[in-house]
């Protein structure tokens, strides 16, 4: 049987259990103190990271838990896995509710509540893969900071003891707009920190999270299909545990405007192509190198059952928004590496006055109500709110490919 957990452990991350268990630790009794008997929502608690938190959050007891996501498939599995856990604490007022945080029947539920004691944020369009289209740009604005803000606004009339958003190491110096959306995001939230504590992480890519490649390496094993990667492309990784646990210590123990991040060091990127090599061997077939999708689709097709040759097809990315490594901040921000074994912290953040934000986020909003705007226009809208974004656009997506 194969073990996910085990391997991202020996393959992946190669960390023998979380780089986090020394912070979580020492950090306990706050944690139980913030935690233990208070009310969470979590906003895209079905996604890995989202119930990677809840899964780090639940020891601490919270009094209840309600849980929103669009996939109400994701909440069943939410709810099977948490209640099939031996030991794991569900409190007795635990719902979970799929529909949109931008719904109205979400701000009825909110209101009734007369809002939570934590609430944790982690709906996103997080896919560089979003970015295809004027349609596809529109939607991830929509989602990533549009319908954010109305969140927000929610809030301050209900102002939690701590609020998260969710981040990505993609908004330090961002070369696509996923990456440019949640750094008006982290704005955003900062904007309003003067009327509740606000926090953020950005994190490397989540080992095997749901619509991630690697999750897909899994699919297309399932199916006989090829594995098809950039060879190029290195990344940072931290396992779904790690994700949630970054994300609770960032919410809980982060003072205001405070944005955390892994302590990972560059010698511990790795490519795509290293980890479906990896996982190929661990199930016993050597990768076969083939030098087109047309080919590895072919060899997968006439493979015979008990082939110890499987297809994999690597190419050299050329995908737009696509960036050939990660970095967790920029020049100029001030770091606190010190507080934490694990973690660093990007402190003294001020952020950017209300009306700036406001005016920029008007001028958004109206631009893409405007029928004829194109992507290129957004782009520009966006480059005038962040002088660091630089744009690459190369004209293709990872729609055009396996």
């Amino acid at each position: 049987m194969f073990h996910i957990s085990k391997f991202i452990e020996e393959a992946v991350t190669q960390r023998n259990g979380s780089m986090f268990r020394e912070d979580l630790t020492a950090n306990w009794e706050r944690l139980s103190k913030e935690i233990n008997g208070k009310r969470v929502l979590v906003i895209g608690g079905a996604g890995t990271i989202g119930s990677s938190y809840i899964r780090a959050l639940l020891p601490f007891r919270p009094a209840s838990l309600v849980v929103v996501d669009l996939s109400e498939n994701g909440l069943t599995e939410l709810t099977r896995d948490l209640r099939s856990t031996y030991g794991m604490y569900v409190p007795s007022d635990y719902r979970t509710y799929p529909l949109s945080f931008a719904d109205p029947i979400f701000e009825k539920i909110f209101r009734t509540e007369k809002g939570f004691d934590i609430v944790a944020n982690f709906s996103a369009h997080k896919h560089v893969r979003s970015e295809k289209d004027v349609y596809s740009v529109q939607a991830l604005l929509e989602n990533n900071v549009l319908k954010a803000r109305r969140l927000l606004e929610l809030l301050a009339e209900f102002p939690p003891a701590h609020f998260f958003c969710v981040s990505t190491d993609k908004a330090a110096n961002p070369v696509n707009i996923m990456g440019a959306s949640k750094r008006v995001m982290e704005d955003m939230i900062m904007a309003y920190a003067d009327r509740f504590k606000v926090t953020t992480a950005r994190f490397a890519n989540v080992a095997f999270s749901n619509g991630s490649l690697p999750a897909g390496f899994l699919e297309r094993l399932m199916k006989r299909q090829p594995l098809s990667s950039p060879s190029d492309v290195k990344r940072y990784f931290v396992s779904p545990e790690e994700s949630g646990q970054i994300c609770l210590m960032a919410c809980i123990l982060g003072k205001n405007r405070e944005i955390f991040f892994p302590k990972l060091g560059e010698e511990q990127m790795m490519t795509f192509s290293t980890i479906a090599d990896r996982l190929l061997k661990s199930m016993g077939y050597e990768p076969y190198r083939c030098c087109s999708e047309e080919e590895a689709r072919k060899f997968a097709a006439e493979m015979p059952e008990n082939s110890r040759e499987y297809p994999v097809y690597y190419f050299t990315s050329d995908t737009t928004g696509e960036k050939s490594f990660e970095e967790f901040y920029v020049a100029g921000e001030r770091l606190d590496l010190e507080r934490f074994q694990a973690l660093g912290v990007i402190t003294g953040g001020t952020g950017r006055p209300m009306d700036e934000v406001e005016t920029f986020l008007q001028q958004l909003a109206n631009l893409l109500q405007q029928p004829g705007v194109t992507k290129v226009e957004i782009v520009q809208a966006l480059k005038s709110f962040l002088p660091n974004f630089e744009h690459h656009e190369t004209g293709k997506n990872l729609d055009q490919k396996m």
